[in-house]
């Protein structure tokens, strides 16, 4: 019997070519397995073009509210952004996809998954790791690495010539990567950063904020222990909350990031992201925490988050790191509940105020006015012994610098 390949499908051309590949260079059975991470109308017609490509199988498999509870739920009680820009859009899809090919690898008695990545990329590190952590007896093949096709047009030609006439076009577009998070855009002009986008051309979850209405609007977001449960008053699933707060945000030209970053194999790259909804909820989490976490966590919990990006980031969600930050930050969460109400303008967002049953705003000690718990003679006492250490030092300066002057 022939040996089983599982292929990460997207129906694309890269993907497509990779099936007679296999069967030619490896003479597997090829089992093709789409992960529905929130990607949209690119999952229409992949059954019938994937058996047109020789598939023996093609699974469909809807991991959307996993996708959302177990990975991006994570990212954001930990406020994890990659060089103060990237909200990890596709670092965080990786894991769950490569969890799902290696369920259903197991499923089928495979002994290989092939991915198509590039070799220059994030991803190939992101999947192959995974991968590594979750199945360490699978062969994993990474055509990229491996052939000699250099081009789309190769690719197409190596499609006609194995029977293949699929409607792809030689024409060249920006690659793309998309899921119910975000979407990302790089080639074409951003491949040069001295270039400006051409968002008419490129935006597709949004609007440029220039397009955005003249009017703004408003909303609300309640949480619990740091998860959005309610949008407008309404209680939603966090996955139905993200694809509202996509619409909106989309319209309001909200989340649109220009970025050059610092890949994991050492080279950096330029891209544009689209996380309408994603920017809007990672704002309403952090203006709820200035309330609630005290000035020593969150200054740590600011590290941890950085650390936590790093991780995901590298495609290392499979590790005891991974587990021991989201431990501290789970226990950060805990009473991160509330509500936060924000104005949507012209790609702004402005805080229209938070309230939460564990604020630890208090007014009477904030306010100008002196009242029972705060006393302003206390801070002089405070200020001597917080700046000892600095009244030391300039009186030891001052004595040596005196000695020099005598001698």
């Amino acid at each position: 019997m022939k040996e089983k390949v599982i292929l990460a499908y997207s129906g694309g051309l890269d993907t497509t070519v990779i099936i007679p590949w296999l069967k030619e260079n490896y003479n597997y059975k090829v089992i093709c397995v789409c992960i529905n991470v929130g990607q949209g109308n690119e999952l229409e017609g992949l059954e019938e073009r994937a058996k047109l490509s020789g598939a023996t199988k093609l699974y469909i498999e809807d991991v959307v509210d996993e996708f959302v509870d177990e990975f991006v739920m994570p990212c954001v009680k930990a406020g994890a952004v990659y060089e103060n820009k990237y909200l990890l859009g596709t670092s965080m899809a990786r894991p769950v996809i490569a969890k799902r090919l290696v369920e259903i690898a197991r499923k089928e008695n495979a002994t290989a998954i092939c991915h198509g990545a590039t070799g220059k990329g994030n991803d190939q590190v992101r999947f192959e790791l995974s991968i590594k952590a979750l199945a360490p007896d699978l062969k994993i093949i990474a055509p990229w690495r491996i052939w000699d096709i250099s081009s789309r047009e190769e690719e197409i030609e190596y499609c006609r010539n194995h029977g293949i006439n699929l409607p792809f076009s030689s024409d060249n577009s920006y690659s793309r990567d998309r899921n119910l998070w975000h979407i990302s855009h790089e080639g074409l002009e951003l491949e040069n950063p001295a270039n400006a986008p051409d968002y008419d051309h490129l935006l597709v979850l949004s609007v440029s904020p220039e397009k955005a209405p003249e009017e703004g609007e408003t909303l609300a977001l309640t949480f619990e222990k740091g998860i959005p449960i309610g949008l407008n008053g309404k209680t939603m699933k966090p996955s139905k909350i993200i694809a509202e707060l996509n619409k909106l945000g989309g319209k309001h030209g909200i989340g649109i990031v220009d970025i050059v970053e610092n890949r994991v194999v050492g080279m950096k790259s330029r891209g544009v992201y689209e996380t309408p909804g994603g920017t809007i909820l990672m704002e309403a989490h952090t203006q709820l925490e200035e309330l609630i976490l005290d000035r020593a966590t969150l200054t740590c919990k600011k590290e941890i988050g950085n650390k936590f990006a790093d991780v995901v980031y590298e495609g290392k969600w499979f590790t005891p790191l991974r587990e021991a930050l989201q431990a501290f930050v789970d226990v950060t969460q805990e009473y991160v509940t509330g509500e936060v109400k924000l104005k949507l303008y012209k790609g702004n967002i402005i805080k229209q105020g938070s309230t939460s049953p564990y604020s630890l705003y208090n007014e009477s000690i904030a306010s100008f006015t002196t009242g029972d718990l705060y006393n302003h003679h206390d801070a002089e006492g405070f200020i001597n012994l917080f700046g000892l250490s600095l009244k030391v030092r300039a009186m030891k300066m001052s004595a040596l610098e005196n000695e020099k002057k005598n001698k």
